[in-house]
């Protein structure tokens, strides 16, 4: 019978001192120099034991080799406690570690350095994000009832008694010796191949000496090289690459409800083996190391109790359906919160404090680290990181934004306006804002025009009005003026011309439907019409700075387009790039009901497909390549068809004008001619269509990525072509295990490292 969980965690959690205390009363001559009163610990088994054969009593025996052990750490997955095996390299580090720290404590850095391992203490401990700490075990016996995925190692000191008992076993050459076990189990040695542990049912008193076989013995195997332990391959010391990965909405990232942190894992295993599949002859040569994955979790802070926002919501949330209900405010109000000034603010706060934050911890345990950096955002995470990227400063105007840190409205009124402009490099502008009496109050309330009146130039001008709008105007001013600005605006048509019509009117009831007053700030950053842009209508916060200049953004499922849309920018300007970042993909799934795209907000007049993302074993999806095969034969027979009736109407025009009936204006003969001049360009436009994407690849794209592609789409699985809607969830949530996504994403990365992707063809 197999262990039933109180036995397994009797084993797991009885102290080791006791456990000792009980060993020693049955194994006293074990762990001493004289053997001769082995029998009375390990009494032999008379009758004979289930299974047992006597070609078992024939084995040569090899002289005793101490067993190796491996270490294991422990991981509940779906209420079930399962030991995974540490990889030869970590495992090793862990051994010398334990064998030379004697009564001191040692930490090693495990699994990337991702986790610190107190050896003494045998806890791990996670270094990047909160996580419980977790046990480590130094294993060398294993067990496995029928019923079980997977062998579970004993307890370190009962792995102990095992192995003394099996020492003497084979120094002495006796088996079918029984050790006991405190919890009431007993462990019989029948010969070197075979060592079962048996568990007693009910008060059977002879069960010790006649095991029935209703017991259902577990297999007991020594050393983890006689188990099938999936022993993973250790990860690259060197760094290539970092990458930030920010989540969307809701605490869980996919549809079995793991965390970012266990999702972010998946994607950097997926990685791992890209590299060596895909990367393998620069990763023998040197040139290719890995690239790192850290989650950037910002839900937590937004539901936590420094907000109090959950504690509000749940006092207004009806009682009726509450699982549905529950789901709605952990999740989809997260897109609510991100539109309100208030906790947008401490949404932006988190995910750049907690990207600063990583960054600096990654640093300090990898100093050598000289690789570029990128951030990947997942449906909400990515338009927070577009918006964040957006704001992002650089060069001496960052330093001195970074100076204005300390409100300046609370200097001396007298030198007020002196220090804030010498602050923002315009002092030489002092001299003609005092003329007019002008000061920080008064300068909030001007109009663009008005200090353009006074000859001051565009970029000053902005510089002045954002900074003293955002920082010393008070709330209700702010207020007013958003209305008078957004009034004034609503004047101006797309090329800055007064509409026709009754503007007047328009114009008045457009302001009084303005009753909020949340400042919603109009940026002019260049991503607009070309006459100068529009408002983007990003919720005016305190976008805060990164620590350093993402190289690439990657954006998963992502409603980019949508919120730039709906907050009212027709299309992207061509020389618009983000400040600091210079690489941006937009990355979906064809059924991903969140995507849109970008490209069409960038060039309008042209109907271009996506590029499609290669698949990770290097040829296109079958039932894709069967479409394609199947459009271009239709293609190809319409245009034969066409070709042999234009044919056989040239024929027909060689006959006489008078045999065919005229047609008024023109002869027959020319009319079809037209007909089929038609058809032969509705065929000619059927083959653009069917164009590489190679050519397509050659459109400019404007500067939102170096003039490169913005749009690439997964290839959907045979199995979703069937029901799109079926799979539309699902395909939301796809990216964090799709290994053609990680590909593109590694490709990219190590493009610019200059190594080549090696062709895998399957």
């Amino acid at each position: 019978m197999s262990l039933n969980s109180g036995d397994q965690e009797a084993l797991s959690q009885a102290s080791p001192s006791a456990k000792n205390k009980d060993h020693q009363q049955y194994l006293p001559s074990i762990v001493a120099t004289d053997h001769t009163h082995v029998d009375q610990v390990l009494p032999p088994v008379d009758e004979a034991s289930p299974g047992s054969s006597s070609s078992f009593e024939t084995l040569d025996m090899e002289p005793y080799q101490k067993v190796q052990p491996h270490w294991f750490f422990y991981k509940r997955s779906d209420d079930k406690i399962i030991w995974l095996p540490y990889s030869r390299e970590d495992s090793e580090k862990l051994e010398n570690a334990n064998n030379a720290a004697g009564d001191a404590e040692v930490v090693v850095a495990v699994e990337g350095e991702r986790y610190d391992v107190h050896v003494k203490e045998r806890k791990c401990y996670a270094v990047y994000w909160e996580q419980a700490p977790f046990e480590v075990r130094r294993c060398t016996w294993f067990h496995k009832g029928d019923k079980d995925m997977r062998f579970i190692p004993y307890p370190e000191d009962l792995s102990n008694s095992l192995e003394d008992a099996y020492m003497i076993a084979v120094t002495l050459d006796e088996w079918k010796r029984k050790l006991d076990f405190p919890t009431g189990e007993t462990v019989i040695l029948h010969n070197p191949k075979m060592i079962m542990h048996y568990t007693p049912i009910g008060l059977q008193e002879d069960w010790i000496s006649s095991p029935s076989e209703s017991t259902r013995p577990r297999t007991v195997k020594r050393g983890v090289h006689n188990i099938p332990a999936d022993i993973p391959d250790g990860e690259p010391e060197n760094v290539d690459h970092l990458v930030f990965m920010v989540h969307g909405i809701g605490p869980a990232c996919d549809l079995r409800f793991r965390s970012i942190i266990q999702c972010v894992n998946d994607f950097r295993s997926v990685s791992l083996s890209l590299l060596a599949s895909h990367y393998k002859t620069a990763q023998l040569e040197g040139k290719v190391g890995r690239v790192e994955f850290l989650p950037v979790n910002w839900h937590k802070a937004l539901h936590g109790d420094a907000t109090g926002v959950d504690e509000d919501i749940h006092r207004i949330t009806l009682p009726s359906i509450s699982r549905l209900r529950h789901f709605t405010n952990d999740t989809l109000l997260d897109l609510f919160f991100y539109n309100s000034p208030t906790y947008c603010q401490t949404i932006v706060d988190t995910v750049a404090s907690e990207i600063n934050r990583l960054h600096t911890l990654f640093k300090e345990r990898h100093p050598k680290f000289k690789g570029e950096i990128s951030v990947v955002g997942h449906s909400l995470g990515s338009l927070i990181l577009f918006d964040m990227l957006t704001n992002q400063r650089t060069g001496p105007e960052s330093a001195r934004e970074e100076a204005l840190s300390v409100d300046p409205c609370h200097l001396e009124p007298d030198t007020l306006l002196e220090q804030t402009l010498a602050r923002l490099g315009l002092q030489q502008y002092a001299g003609t804002l005092k003329a007019e009496n002008l000061d920080l109050e008064s300068l909030g309330l001007c109009q663009e025009d008005d200090l353009k009146d006074l000859g001051i130039p565009l970029g000053p001008r902005k510089k002045i009005l954002k900074y003293v709008r955002k920082k010393c105007l008070p709330e209700d001013s702010k207020a007013g003026h958003l209305s008078l600005e957004r009034q004034g605006s609503l004047q101006k048509g797309d090329n800055g011309n007064q509409p026709q019509g009754d503007v007047e009117k328009g114009q008045f009831l457009r302001a009084q439907s303005i009753t909020s007053a949340v400042d919603y700030e109009y940026f002019n950053m260049g991503i607009g019409q070309t006459n100068g842009g529009i408002a983007k209508g990003q919720v005016s916060v305190d976008y805060p700075q990164l620590a350093f200049q993402p190289q690439t953004f990657f954006a998963f499922g992502s409603p980019i387009g949508m919120f730039l849309t709906v907050r009212g920018l027709k299309r992207i300007d061509l020389n618009y790039s983000f400040p600091t970042c210079k690489g941006f993909y937009n990355i979906y799934h064809p059924f991903d009901p969140v995507a849109y795209r970008i490209e069409p907000m960038i060039i309008t007049d042209v109907d271009l497909e996506p590029m499609l993302i290669p698949h990770h074993k290097g040829r296109k999806r079958m039932h894709l390549e069967l479409k394609d095969s199947l459009t271009r034969m239709s293609i190809d027979l319409k245009n034969n068809f066409l070709g042999s009736l234009r044919t056989a109407w040239q024929s027909l025009s060689r006959l006489p004008v008078a045999a065919l009936p005229p047609v008024e204006g023109e002869t027959i003969t020319e009319e079809i001619l037209k007909e089929t001049q038609g058809e032969n360009e509705e065929v000619d436009s059927l083959q653009s269509t069917e164009e590489p994407q190679a050519e397509q690849a050659e459109i400019k794209m404007g500067m939102l990525n170096a003039g490169r592609r913005i749009d690439f789409v997964l290839q959907e699985k045979p199995i979703e072509s069937f029901n799109e809607y079926l799979f539309a969830i699902q395909s939301h949530l796809c990216y964090w295990e799709s290994e053609d996504a990680a590909l593109l994403l590694l490709k990219e990365i190590y493009d610019k490292l200059n190594v080549a992707l090696e062709q895998h063809q399957q």
